[in-house]
């Protein structure tokens, strides 16, 4: 697998890419520690790719708002990737001769299907022997069902939500030889009530998370046989983990400490990624120095919210709203996401000078942060997430950090309910 050294990936980025070369020019380089963390905003505004080769691959993020975000990798370090990603899946629930049904959805420059069938290709013949189906999750869900029967496919990866929606045309009269075994989710979180909902159709079934990675940043986690869920380990060949302060971006060392997750790969020189917030609020489980030392996700952090599939960034939203609503000063709003009925709903709570409801601001917020992402409409037409709810508040009932005194950004109810 190709990767480098640390100090190889920084060098190369602050020579060749205009962005770290700004970032870093009054910045130590000894520790990692040392350098600043990237602000997505900027980051994403900015020339960070460090050549114009046109040796590469590009896949867009996951259907964020305002200008679109796309990823860069050379075709050696997209093999390292989907590399590193096989050997971490081959460390979980699969086994020597499962038949994988891709249910993941391709197009869009999007990553997912083409990720996991390039992962599932790398996994290590020695390891596991598997055989794949490439289905894709736009295919008719009668479609899908009909091949899992023919072909004895015991195993399925996808989106949980996705997943749960096909099965709802599962009869077991109407396909009476489909027998799933195991699921690997991936692209959401898997909540209580939706693993209930699977083990209500299949009592034995095995389920575990294919792994945390994101087409942004790179491979963050993979779940091993020992992991629960929500639980990762970090794959030390192919990233750096840390997990810091929320407030004050310090390191956490010590177990069962709540803190922001910055992504650091040692496999990507074309568009670098160094200090990168992944999105997530985590907790190491394991000992500092124990390899590829276990933590365990807990809900996202301020940069975005994960709607299903759909990464709702937080700066991104702002600009939407303060655009959308120009006549109204002082606007201050909040992300909050619940689940209910196996689905994600986000709800904006948003306050302003002179703002009250019933005038129509919901429906022109609605519109715009429509228009903004088409993903977002495609989610909704395929019954994957509830529709956007607008709410119209006072500044006073949005909800602040007790230590901080911040007004929070992103809150995430999910794991409550």
């Amino acid at each position: 697998m190709q990767k480098w050294l640390l100090k190889e990936i920084i060098e190369h980025a602050k020579k060749h890419s205009p962005y770290y070369r700004e970032l870093y020019k009054n910045a130590k380089t000894d520790n990692l520690s040392d350098l600043p963390v990237i602000d997505q905003t900027n980051f994403w505004k900015s020339e960070v790719v460090t050549s114009t080769s046109p040796d590469g691959i590009v896949f867009k993020s996951g259907g964020s708002t305002g200008a679109p975000k796309y990823s860069y990798f050379t075709h050696l370090e997209w093999m390292a990737y989907t590399t590193s990603f096989g050997w971490g899946m081959s460390e979980g629930i699969l086994d020597h001769g499962d038949r994988v049904g891709n249910l993941f959805y391709a197009g869009d420059l999007y990553a997912s299907f083409l990720f996991i069938k390039d992962s599932l290709q790398f996994i290590p013949a020695e390891k596991k022997k598997i055989t794949q189906f490439p289905i894709a999750g736009q295919t008719d869900h009668i479609q899908i069902l009909k091949i899992i029967e023919e072909f004895g496919i015991n195993t399925i990866v996808g989106v949980p939500s996705a997943i749960l929606t096909m099965l709802e045309k599962y009869n077991k009269t109407r396909f009476p030889k489909l027998k799933i075994e195991k699921i690997l989710f991936g692209g959401e979180a898997l909540y209580d009530d939706q693993h209930q909902a699977l083990r209500n159709i299949f009592p034995d079934i095995k389920i575990s998370s294919i792994g945390c990675a994101s087409v942004d940043g790179g491979m963050i986690g993979y779940s091993s046989r020992d992991c629960a869920n929500n639980e990762h380990r970090v794959y030390d060949d192919a990233s750096i983990i840390e997990i810091v302060d929320p407030d004050t971006n310090e390191v956490i060392t010590e177990k069962n400490i709540l803190g922001k997750v910055l992504l650091t790969n040692l496999t990507r020189k074309l568009m670098p990624i160094i200090r990168y917030p992944a999105g997530d609020m985590a907790m190491w489980l394991e000992d500092e120095g124990v390899p590829n030392r276990k933590f365990k996700l807990q809900g996202r952090s301020e940069e975005a919210a994960r709607l299903g599939t759909l990464s709702v960034y937080f700066e991104d939203t702002r600009e939407m709203i303060i655009k959308s609503l120009s006549e109204i000063s002082g606007i201050q709003f909040q992300m909050v996401l619940t689940h209910f009925d196996h689905k994600d709903e986000l709800v904006l709570k948003i306050a302003g000078v002179n703002l009250s409801r019933g005038s129509g601001i919901e429906k022109r917020v609605l519109e715009a942060f429509s228009k903004d992402k088409t993903s977002y409409e495609e989610l909704l037409k395929k019954n994957l997430i509830h529709p956007l709810k607008i709410e119209i508040v006072e500044q006073k009932t949005l909800e602040n950090n007790s230590r901080t005194g911040k007004l929070k950004r992103i809150i995430d109810m999910r794991s409550k309910q």
